[in-house]
């Protein structure tokens, strides 16, 4: 797997917070799909989709497991019944692998965590990994997903 150093900027975000079992995670995204129909924000270069997460559903007990699903934006968020806050992912340093696969199995970040991060000499940073999700929708099938990992460090 091809790790690349890389300086990821300042980017300011929609955000939905998902608290609970990771098996609930896509009820919440769809939220922040919803909100993001309803303000005409298409254009999936303009607007990236990311997920920051908080906790390892692998390790975590599904009570207290914690995802961000993002939306980058230009604008600031206005009050809404979609619960879409705004955030920030700060800029970061980071540790940039390429998952191609079903979400549900990310290797890339595995991989970073278990194989990389150890034998690099670098340590983590304060915020969370974080999944730039580069193509996403209906018609993107499992085997076809991209997802740019990034792991952030000191």
């Amino acid at each position: 797997m091809n790790v690349h150093i890389v300086l990821f900027p300042e980017t300011k975000v929609a955000a939905i917070e998902h608290f609970g079992s990771p098996a609930l995670e896509h009820t919440t995204a769809r939220k922040l799909i919803a909100w993001k129909l309803e303000q005409g924000l298409l254009d999936p270069a303009k607007h990236r989709s990311y997920g920051i997460h908080y906790t390892d559903p692998r390790t975590t007990p599904p009570s207290d497991h914690r995802v961000d699903f993002c939306l980058s934006i230009e604008h600031d968020v206005e009050p809404n019944s979609f619960g879409i806050v705004n955030k920030v992912i700060p800029p970061n340093r980071c540790a940039l692998a390429r998952d191609i696969g079903s979400r549900h199995d990310n290797k890339a970040a595995v991989y970073l965590y278990e194989k990389w991060l150890p034998r690099s000499g670098e340590s983590p940073a304060d915020f969370p990994i974080f999944f730039h999700y580069v193509n996403v929708g209906p018609n993107v099938r499992d085997e076809e997903m991209i997802t740019d990992v990034y792991l952030p460090l000191k």
